[in-house]
C-alpha cells in the first residue's frame, strides 16, 4: 500500500467516537439518550438525545451544552436554570443509552466497522469485536488514532508482543473518552 493511500485511509478514520474508560468519570457524548426528570413536576419529565452539536433542550431550562459534561455537572446546570422558575428543583439525569460511544476498527481485520460500546474495552477486545486480524494484516503495524485536546494522536500497538505476554495493552494505550479509531494495516 503506498504512503499516499495509507495517509488517505488514516484521514478517513478521524470521525468523532468515544469509548468509556472505567478509571474516568463518564462524560456525555452526542448520541447518548438521557432521562431527565424534576421531582414532583409531571410536565418536566423528558427523554432527550444529545444532538451532534452536543446540545440538549429541556423545558424552562432552555438549550444546554451536555457533551463533555458528567451527569452530575449536567444536573447542576439544569437545577441552576430551573431555579429561576421553581423553588429548589430536584433534578435527576440518567443515561439510558450510550449510543454516542463507538469504536471504529478498520483495515485488515475480518469484519471492519463501527461498534457500539456498552462497557469499557481495550484495543484487543475491540479487535476481537471485528473478528480479529485477517491473515494479511501486519501484526506490528496497528495504530490507534484519537483526538486529544483537538490534536490527533497516533499510538502504535505491538500486537505480537501483547500476544506473547511481553507487553500489556493497558500499559501503552489506556482507552479514554477521546476519539478512538483502530486501523490494522496490511502487509506492505
Amino acid at each position: 500500500m503506498t504512503l499516499l493511500r495509507q495517509y488517505f485511509l488514516l484521514v478517513l478514520l478521524f470521525s468523532v467516537s468515544t469509548v468509556v474508560n472505567a478509571s474516568e468519570r463518564y462524560l456525555l457524548n452526542a448520541g447518548d439518550v438521557l432521562d431527565i426528570s424534576v421531582w414532583n413536576e409531571e410536565a418536566l419529565q423528558k427523554q432527550v438525545v444529545i444532538l451532534p452539536d452536543g446540545m440538549i433542550a429541556f423545558p424552562l431550562a432552555g438549550e444546554l451544552m451536555a457533551q463533555g459534561k458528567t451527569v452530575t455537572e449536567l444536573q447542576a446546570k439544569l437545577k441552576e436554570n430551573l431555579s429561576e422558575y421553581l423553588s429548589e428543583p430536584v433534578v435527576t439525569v440518567s443515561v439510558t443509552n450510550v449510543s454516542g460511544n463507538t469504536v471504529h476498527v478498520m483495515g485488515k481485520v475480518t469484519q471492519p466497522g463501527s461498534f457500539a460500546m456498552s462497557q469499557p474495552l481495550n484495543v484487543m477486545q475491540a479487535l476481537s469485536l471485528s473478528g480479529g486480524l485477517s491473515p494479511y494484516a501486519e501484526e506490528d503495524n496497528i495504530i490507534v488514532l484519537r483526538q486529544n485536546d483537538g490534536k490527533e494522536q497516533v499510538i502504535p500497538v505491538h500486537y505480537s508482543a501483547i500476544k506473547k505476554g511481553k507487553e500489556k495493552i493497558d500499559d501503552k494505550i489506556p482507552l479514554s473518552l477521546k476519539a478512538l479509531n483502530i486501523y490494522a494495516m496490511d502487509v506492505v
